[in-house]
């Protein structure tokens, strides 16, 4: 696209079953850049602590082998993949187990270091949508274009519930608020709204329509530029 600048890159923030990784992928795949879901590599180290035998509850001990796996994240918009030390991973880290873990293994600065390098590596030169909880303010804080999601608790219940293949929503949801008060709430990189970030709340929104909204973001950036 002619309006979107050279070197982009967009960071979409926000919290748990807001709509980050649909809405970043179905922007780059609209504007022909590439996607870094940010998530996913916790979950990889998470899943290679698990797999190592380390109590991802002893934060010493996660901390000791963070620079050990060796991640790697494919930033095709549509066929993401992620994997440890040669090994696909997508599936695996999906799970029940990781999904129980990620939390602890994320608050620990050393992983936060680690895989910070990794991610920005990964940036480069730009022309990528980056998904997480702290892009905007840490990861890239010099992006063009900042966005920061949020939705209804009920409406992120049905939709994460939804994609799980019709879990509980009532304990969906509180899974997304225990999560939310671990992101707000840890010392390093906490999930918060970036400066200069644009807030959208898409509980009333489509999915393409809030790809619409981001898109409109970055067609305004390079009208600019």
């Amino acid at each position: 696209m002619s309006s979107t600048p050279s070197g982009l890159v967009v960071a979409v923030d926000g919290t748990s079953g807001s709509g980050k990784s649909s809405t970043s992928r179905g922007v780059a795949s609209r504007l022909g850049l590439r996607y870094l879901d940010t998530g996913a590599m916790f979950r990889a180290m998470t899943w290679w602590m698990l797999r190592a035998g380390v109590d991802v509850h002893d934060a010493a001990a996660v901390a000791a082998r963070a620079a050990e796996p060796r991640i790697v994240s494919g930033t095709d918009p549509l066929a993401p993949t992620i994997a440890v030390d040669g090994t696909d991973v997508s599936v695996a880290i999906r799970s029940d187990e990781v999904n129980a873990a990620v939390s602890p293994v994320s608050a620990v600065p050393e992983v936060r270091r680690r895989l910070l390098e990794v991610q920005r590596e990964a940036i480069g030169a730009g022309g990528i949508v980056v998904e997480g909880r702290d892009i905007g303010s840490v990861v890239a804080p010099d992006a063009q274009v900042k966005v920061f999601l949020t939705a209804d608790p009920a409406a992120r219940a049905q939709r994460r519930a939804a994609e799980e293949g019709g879990a509980d929503e009532d304990a969906t949801r509180e899974s997304l608020l225990n999560r939310d008060r671990i992101d707000t709430g840890r010392a390093t990189a906490p999930l918060v709204q970036a400066d200069g970030a644009v807030h959208l709340d898409t509980t009333a929104y489509t999915l393409e329509q809030v790809i619409d909204q981001v898109v409109a973001l970055v067609t305004a950036v390079g009208e600019r530029a």
